[in-house]
């Protein structure tokens, strides 16, 4: 979402107008593409996507008739079989699509796209919120715990509003559509060796901030990890007198020896972690343990591992073994957000 703010406030700033769609609503609940964007520009090119296929081709030549019409509104598309799978989202049904007109006068419009870049580099929950009590008048708005509202503001109770999934409610007489921008924590990633160096870009690439913790220089620089937020040189045995991990954050042991994973996981075990996960054979996983039960750690202590490390799809290489992390992480991470399916 970061890059669609990106793209439209240059736009917007080169004088150009957009129109931004948002899949907002389906039959029955909220869909998994509820959310899904994509921005049109006047030469028809587009950026993001609302799940590709005739749904996505039909709402691109739309936009470029609200480009002409300077007007917003909705849109149902009824899904015949074959569209349903193009848009990747529920068994059949309807699909309610928003097509927003943004002038390059609308300097309301541009400092949402600014405070929204910002809200993105923050690590902490942050939601889109929508008015579409008007539908040709809606009010498009960011709500986060340390800045509260911009652009909008919400009378009444907002806890229907800043939910883990997009939602459609009402709150004080006025409809809303809510999703999440941004949905705070940190994968601590111990060890900056060779499947750290492959699993980084991906879950970068899905919406994790990375931190990679190394004792060596030479395995925790920007450099080798250009994706990462941050990257820290520190001592294995005293992981606290440089990161804080709290109960959203995620922890991914795979550093380059067992003594080093010893020390991490007995440190982190004294966390509120949501994950953490530990990369070895199952022996050594089973020598680690008993360590740390020999240290007073209990066996509910010891079910907080995902251990052996990733799904399990076979996988060798470092690349391989980064993807089932990935994989494993996104699962995380979805059934935490409330995700079914």
């Amino acid at each position: 979402m970061k890059q669609l703010f990106e793209e439209m406030k240059q736009i917007l700033e080169q004088g150009d107008d957009l129109v931004l769609v948002t899949v907002i609503a389906g039959s029955g609940s909220t869909p998994r593409g509820a959310g899904a964007r994509m921005i049109v520009r006047k030469d028809g090119t587009t950026m993001g996507t609302i799940g590709g296929g005739a749904v996505e081709y039909q709402a691109g030549r739309m936009a470029l008739d609200v480009l002409e019409s300077k007007s917003s509104f909705s849109k149902g598309f009824k899904l015949v079989k074959g569209q349903v799978a193009d848009l990747g989202m529920i068994c059949g049904g309807d699909v309610v699509v928003y097509f927003q007109y943004v002038s390059p006068d609308n300097q309301d419009f541009l400092a949402i796209c600014e405070e929204g870049i910002q809200a993105c580099e923050r690590d902490e929950d942050s939601w889109i919120i929508t008015d579409i009590t008007d539908e040709t008048a809606w009010a498009v708005g960011l709500y986060s715990e340390s800045r509260g509202f911009a652009g909008i503001t919400v009378e009444g109770d907002i806890e229907p509003l800043t939910q883990a999934k997009a939602v459609q409610t009402s709150v004080s007489g006025r409809k809303y559509y809510s999703e999440p921008l941004q949905r705070a924590g940190t994968v601590y990633v111990f060890g900056g060796g060779h499947v750290a160096q492959e699993l980084v870009p991906v879950i970068a690439h899905v919406g994790f901030k990375c931190v990679v913790y190394d004792d060596r220089p030479e395995f925790a620089n920007s450099r080798l990890f250009p994706d990462a937020v941050n990257t820290i040189v520190g001592d294995f045995t005293s992981v606290f007198d440089k990161v804080t991990i709290r109960e959203q954050d995620y922890v991914v042991i795979m550093t380059r020896g067992h003594q080093c994973d010893y020390d991490v996981q007995k440190q982190v075990l004294k966390t509120p972690a949501h994950y953490i996960g530990v990369m070895g054979s199952r022996q050594k996983l089973m020598t680690l343990a008993g360590k740390l039960k020999a240290e007073g750690f209990t066996d509910q202590d010891i079910e907080r591992f995902y251990s052996p490390i990733g799904l399990a799809i076979l996988a060798e290489t470092p690349a391989e073994i980064a993807i089932s992390v990935a994989g494993e992480l996104i699962m995380v991470r979805a059934r935490r957000e409330g995700r079914t399916k």
